[in-house]
């Protein structure tokens, strides 16, 4: 009886314990943060992630709010600086952040149409006479972000190895925003080839703004395509709680299963998959390349 009561008191002082510890980064992050790039459809982007919020903040034990922001060097200096806990970002974005400093580490990245990776395409329009990347020397190209790795890191690279030098064989070089942004800029003849991000026929930023009537999909057409690039992440900043690092994986992991409505709505992927940096060296050799060609 003794060592049963004994037993009881052990187990009453661990869990007591562990509550103390889950109080203790609850009152240290009575709000988490979580980010993201806004799009061409800002509005619709708050409204697909509430109920992802809310699952969010359920699961974890505090609530957590969202912010958007216009670009990924925006994300990065308000990750850098605490500001935000964890966010989605792009290969290339992520690649960047961590190369500059920031203490953060990925944990999952988005399974979308049965793959963890994506190409980088280059548009023109249907209507255009262009039939190759040559046919547009010259001309204007507009390009995501400077830290897109699909709008503007690997199209540099696609580039380079077909002897392109960007600066020097289009006539001007433009950054929209987003992926969105670039697909309207074509579409409204502000430039006459863009980069984005595409995963097949069925699955890109282009069908999305389609299937939302804000364009035509066959007013577009690929002139030229890289080889696969891993999704982007979802990151936290090392500084948080070895506790909380934790519920946050197995929170965002659960997601597509356990908050399956929610998932749905916001749009982000069919599932997560975990990961960690060693699946992200290769973006990082692909930053240092663009880098080498800025010297």
């Amino acid at each position: 009886m003794i060592q049963l009561k004994s037993l009881i008191a052990a187990l009453s002082l661990g869990l007591a314990a562990l509550g103390a510890q889950a109080q203790a980064w609850k009152e240290k992050y009575p709000e988490l943060v979580y980010a993201n790039v806004i799009g061409a459809q800002g509005d619709q982007l708050n409204d697909r992630f509430s109920d992802l919020l809310s699952y969010l903040s359920t699961e974890l034990g505090v609530p957590v709010k969202m912010r958007n922001f216009p670009n990924y060097t925006a994300l990065i200096e308000a990750h850098r600086n605490g500001e935000v806990h964890f966010a989605s970002f792009g290969a290339s974005s992520y690649a960047t952040a961590r190369t500059t400093g920031v203490k953060t580490t990925p944990f999952a990245n988005v399974v979308a149409n049965g793959s963890t990776g994506y190409y980088s395409v280059f548009f023109v329009k249907s209507s255009s006479p262009y039939k190759s990347i040559e046919d547009l020397k010259g001309k204007s190209i507009g390009l995501v972000d400077p830290q897109s790795q699909s709008g503007n890191i690997a199209p540099r690279f696609v580039l380079n190895k077909l002897n392109i030098k960007p600066e020097e064989f289009f006539n001007k070089i433009t950054y929209a925003g987003s992926h969105e942004k670039a697909v309207l800029a074509l579409n409204n003849g502000e430039v006459e080839v863009i980069a984005n991000a595409w995963f097949n026929e069925n699955s890109s930023f282009l069908n999305t703004m389609a299937n939302s009537g804000l364009v035509k999909k066959d007013d577009f057409r690929i002139i030229l395509k890289s080889d696969i690039l891993v999704n982007g992440p979802i990151a936290y900043l090392d500084s948080l709680p070895e506790e909380l690092k934790s519920k946050i994986t197995k929170t965002w992991l659960d997601a597509p299963i356990k908050g399956k409505a929610a998932w749905d709505k916001s749009n982000i992927g069919q599932s997560l998959q975990a990961v960690n940096h060693s699946a992200y060296l290769p973006v990082i050799e692909l930053n240092t390349f663009v880098e080498s060609l800025k010297k």
